[in-house]
């Protein structure tokens, strides 16, 4: 799968009630559609994919194919600490959906990088789709080494790629220089997208798109046609916004983003609690004055 430009890691909308809001999933899927992002990821950390069970996901991966209409590519989360039952759901969900999975380095275990490589070769070995490994040590209480990843790339034809969230510009930048060109990195973190982009990476996963797909298409043109200025410019623009809706942790903000726009309600559920009444008056406010929302 090509991984090229803008994905994003699509939010689970509930009701007041905590009940899934099916009926504010089409309008997302708009958003996504008009705002020509070119790939939709369900199913990772920004859709609280650990408190949905398994018939929530079977309902909602039907509700958001039938959205699609098969507009945009689909990636799936299937990740975990327990590399068995990691296995189990991959050999026994309908990926018929999907392009690729994504799956997160294993959590709260902290494993050795042995243990990381042994876990994702597993998953190689009984997946059907190309994987995107996904490291993210602020979450997960373990990094993945660029030495390891390489490794697995080499022994794995279907690990295809790494989403990465460390926050560690060196870091990225090993891995960019010693993965050969046909492996992709991608940004797993919205303020540091240019970055990235600028240092090589195919594209991003994120966030913030679930609301402005738009600004962050523009950016990746200005890029693409070496108008640094224009990209630098609205990169500090949106900086504001990028960490305003991580303020209080994700999702938590970006639905409230969200609910200021009108897509759908701010709850979270347990153990996250909604955006604070501040917090939401903020960011209605950087909307409200923003010169990067239309």
């Amino acid at each position: 799968m090509n991984l090229k430009g803008l994905g994003v890691a699509m939010i689970t909308p509930f009701k007041n009630d905590g009940s899934i809001d099916f009926k504010a999933i089409p309008g997302i899927i708009e958003n996504f559609i008009t705002g020509r992002v070119d790939y939709i990821v369900i199913f990772g950390t920004t859709a609280e994919v650990t408190c949905l069970t398994d018939n929530e996901k079977k309902a909602l991966i039907q509700a958001v194919v039938e959205a699609n209409q098969n507009k945009i590519p689909l990636v799936i989360g299937i990740g975990g600490n327990d590399t068995v039952k990691v296995l189990n759901e991959i050999q026994t969900s309908d990926l018929h959906p999907f392009q690729a999975i994504l799956s997160v380095s294993p959590y709260y275990n902290r494993p050795s990088q042995e243990g990381i490589y042994q876990h994702y070769g597993q998953l190689a070995k009984a997946s059907s789709l190309p994987i995107i490994v996904y490291n993210v040590p602020s979450r997960t209480g373990s990094n993945i080494y660029p030495e390891t990843f390489l490794r697995m790339t080499k022994d794995f034809e279907n690990i295809i790629a790494i989403k990465d969230a460390s926050g560690d510009m060196i870091q990225v930048q090993e891995i960019l220089r010693i993965c050969p060109p046909h492996i992709q990195v991608i940004s797993g973190d919205d303020a540091l997208t240019l970055p990235m982009l600028l240092a090589g990476a195919v594209g991003t996963i994120s966030v913030l798109a679930n609301a402005l797909p738009i600004p962050l298409l523009r950016m990746f043109h200005y890029v693409e046609n070496g108008e640094f200025e224009k990209a630098y410019n609205l990169h500090y623009s949106l900086l504001e916004i990028v960490n305003l809706i991580f303020e209080e942790g994700n999702p938590v903000g970006v639905k409230a983003l969200m609910a200021s726009m009108d897509f759908c309600g701010k709850t979270v559920r347990l153990p996250l609690i909604g955006a604070s009444s501040d917090l939401h008056d903020r960011i209605e406010n950087s909307l409200k004055t923003s010169v990067y929302s239309t």
